[in-house]
């Protein structure tokens, strides 16, 4: 079960990371579900929402996002999604020596 309690601060640290740089005053991270619709319905944010989202995601957990692949989408979707990704970037790495 520790894969889900890992899995559950992920989606509460990437809740904390969207109501900070979207400043999302009022909104308390716990009241996002991680299953909710970020964009449109749901949560309501929008194509500059997505993209200040996704520089906070790449410089606080290292990962890219290519921006050509349907994948995106998905990846946004909703913050379980994104919890995912990131933890499939991150696993993905540990295996290979990043360089900058």
């Amino acid at each position: 079960m520790r894969d889900n309690s890992v899995m559950d601060d992920l989606e509460l640290e990437i809740k904390q990371l969207i109501v900070t740089v979207l400043k999302l005053d009022g909104l308390q991270p716990v009241a996002i579900d991680s299953v909710e619709p970020l964009f449109v319905e749901g949560l309501g944010l929008d194509s500059i929402d997505a993209l200040e989202l996704g520089v906070a995601i790449r410089k606080k957990y290292s990962v890219t996002f290519d921006a050509e692949k349907e994948d995106v989408k998905r990846h946004f979707l909703n913050v379980r999604n994104l919890a995912q990704f990131v933890r499939s970037q991150q696993e993905r790495n540990d295996g290979h020596a990043i360089t900058r």
